[in-house]
Parts: structure tokens; sequence; C-alpha cells
């Protein structure tokens, strides 16, 4: 039977697994550097002994990796540290998971990995993302994702271990870390918008990471864009940079009124644009969120978030409150 590990259990995407695998009957531990509900190992990823402990002491044969230092801790957190947590971290678990006979190795990426090949030049449409995209990473947080994705890739040459890479796009429910942002959209709406070309609800990460289990051993590695579904094509690029309401409207008739309703807007230009096709394709996701599933569930004045969402709510990613916003940018 398998025994999966999941790190980062203390966290938003650690616990939506553990609470789900153990909701379908599987075996899982639960390791991370905080305790909590969900986490019956603690201490550090960077120590290889506590590693050996979580994968090859506790017989686990299936590793989910969704611990690591985010995007919020560059401004909290050393260089040092991030290399830690990040690299040392994943290349103590790949090793160890190679040690104890795994079946397989599932790395939570990020889109942030893409850095500035996210957002196009003034006049270029925008830019159509998908796993063919070269990462240009723009901070530590993406450079040592990179990093840990080669590692991934490089154990899995070398030893066999089938590895997977999942790139999740935003699915954190804390408010948004642009000030431009935060006022000039009512945080449903602006959350409601992003899942039109980079967000996705965490019952759909979840999903991903459990159809992830079954078909690594058959695809060895891979990177796969974790994001809902878009309404659009490569053909609306250009205009989506210069009128994208008027994109929106074409590809999901109606929204207009339910926006009109609450006082809510479209974006006025959007720059870039998720495409989760070959995680649809290869691993068999079928993600359930998507902004017209989104759209009619306001409409029936429901929450926006999925009820995995509702139930894990915000963990915040630091124990103080920034005057800039939910952490330092």
């Amino acid at each position: 039977m398998q025994r999966v590990l999941v790190t980062g259990s203390s966290g938003h995407l650690g616990e939506a697994l553990v609470r789900t695998l153990r909701e379908h009957g599987r075996e899982v531990v639960g390791a991370d550097l905080l305790p909590g509900p969900f986490t019956s190992l603690v201490g550090t990823i960077a120590d290889r002994a506590f590693v050996r402990e979580c994968v090859v002491g506790t017989g686990a044969n299936v590793v989910l990796h969704t611990a690591t230092l985010h995007k919020p801790h560059v401004a909290t957190h050393s260089r040092q540290a991030f290399v830690d947590t990040n690299i040392t971290g994943t290349l103590n678990l790949l090793e160890e998971a190679v040690a104890g006979g795994a079946e397989a190795f599932i790395f939570t990426s990020t889109t942030s990995v893409f850095g500035g090949a996210l957002v196009p030049p003034p006049g270029a449409p925008a830019a159509w993302i998908t796993e063919e995209v070269t990462p240009v990473p723009k901070n530590i947080y993406g450079v040592t994702k990179v990093a840990a994705e080669d590692l991934c890739e490089l154990i899995h040459r070398k030893e066999g271990l089938p590895c997977l890479v999942l790139r999740t796009s935003r699915f954190f429910p804390e408010e948004d870390d642009s000030a431009e942002a935060r006022e000039s959209f009512a945080d449903a709406n602006l959350k409601l918008n992003e899942h039109l070309h980079r967000r996705v609800d965490i019952e759909d990460v979840v999903s991903a990471h459990l159809q992830a289990i079954g078909r690594a051993p058959a695809l060895g590695f891979g990177r796969y864009i974790i994001s809902a579904t878009t309404p659009f094509r490569p053909e609306d690029l250009a205009e989506l940079r210069t009128d994208a309401a008027s994109v929106v409207r074409r590809r999901v008739p109606g929204y207009e009124a339910e926006f009109a309703r609450r006082g809510w807007r479209m974006h006025p230009q959007i720059d870039r644009v998720y495409v989760n096709e070959k995680a649809r394709r290869e691993l068999g996701w079928q993600p359930r969120h998507d902004f017209a599933s989104v759209l009619a569930r306001i409409g029936q004045d429901e929450d926006i978030r999925s009820p995995l969402a509702r139930v894990i709510g915000a963990k915040g990613y630091h124990a103080t409150r920034f005057e800039e916003g939910p952490y330092p940018v």
C-alpha cells in the first residue's frame, strides 16, 4: 500500500493534500518546520537526518514536496535561507526518496519561475505561457525553484526516480501584494478576473497532485503548468493588451450582467495567459474551477472559493502584518 509523505503539511497546500488523501483512505505522513494538526514530524528539510526519518524511517514510497520559502519571504529571509530550504532541502528529499525506493516524487513549483518572460514589452501581444517558455527568474525565489526543478530532472535521469514538476499559478487567499490592485478592485473581483489567465483553485491544485502520483511512473519526468483553464486563444493575445473586456465579452458572453450587479470591473488589459493544456492531456487532469464556473457560482451568491479552499482559509506568510500590505514587497 502506498504511504505518502507531504512536506509543508502545516501550510496551505500541504494541509489541503493531507486532508484530501486521508479522506480517500490513504496513509499519509505530514512534515513541516511548524507544528500543526496535519503535521506529525516537525523539523527542517535542510537537515538530512530529519529528511531520512521522514522518508526512509516512515516507509513513504510517494513524496509530495510542497515545503518552500515563497515569494512573500524574499524581503524577510536571506538568499542563503532560500538556498538551504528550496535547493538543499529538495536535494535531501530526492536522494532519500531514491534510498527508500520511492515510486513517485511530485515537486510543487510555481509559475513565478517564468519571471521576466511574463511581461511583454509595450505594444507587444500578451504572453502565451506554456511549458516551452524559457524561465527568466527575477528573484531568489524563482532562481531556487528553477534549480530545484533541475535537480528533479537530474535525479530522474541519473537514478530513475519518477519526478513530476507542477508549476502552480496563484491560489493563495490572502489579499494582493499590489497596493494599486487592492485599491482598484474588490478582492473577490480581482481573484475572479485572475481565473481568466493566472489563478487556480486549491481544489484543482490538489487534484493535479493526485493525478500526478498515478502518472509519474509512466511519464518519468515532466513539467506542467497548473492553472485554471483559460477561455482565451492565441489569436486574442494582441487585443488582450489593449481591450481585455472585449475579448472576455466574446469568449464568456454574459459576464457583464453579474459584474454590473456587483459594481465590479474587468481588467483593462491582460499581459500573460497561463496554458494548462499539457497537464490536462498528459496527467488526465480535469480542473473544475474556471472563470465561467466561478462566475456562475457567485451568480447564486455563493462563495468564490471551493469548499476545500473555505475549510483551509488563509494561513498567512508572516506572523505580523506590514504597512505596505500582507507582506513586504
